[in-house]
């Protein structure tokens, strides 16, 4: 499959999952989104368009960050630390917002490790 009509396919897949998924202040959508190298990851109010906390492999609050990269182990990693990063903002429970990526793999390791640090989807 031509790369045009991949990158197509999941543009069409991520609006189809933003048309259902929206943040407010009590739960807030948890945006994921992987690039090649680094992993971020957003907790966002959608009603007044504003970013509650985030958290990436190139954030400086980040520790050992130039051992992190886009990879499983990476992804449980900053699962946790976004979750920990969630609940010092007072957040318990989010909407999962995976961007358009299949669940599975760095998806779906970032968000076990989230739940297994506290948070509610």
């Amino acid at each position: 499959m031509r790369t045009e009509k991949k990158q197509k396919l999941k543009q069409l897949r991520r609006w189809r999952i933003r048309k259902k998924v929206t943040g407010t202040a009590a739960r807030p959508r948890m945006s994921v989104c992987f690039t090649n190298e680094n992993i971020h990851v957003q907790f966002i109010d959608d009603v007044v368009s504003q970013t509650l906390a985030a958290i990436s492999t190139v954030s400086k609050s980040t520790p050992d960050r130039e051992k992190l990269a886009a990879n499983v182990a990476s992804a449980k990693t900053v699962g946790a630390l976004a979750a920990k990063a969630a609940m010092d903002k007072g957040i318990k429970a989010v909407v999962f917002d995976r961007g358009g990526n299949r669940f599975n793999g760095k998806v779906k390791a970032l968000a076990d490790a989230a739940r297994e640090a506290g948070l509610q989807f």
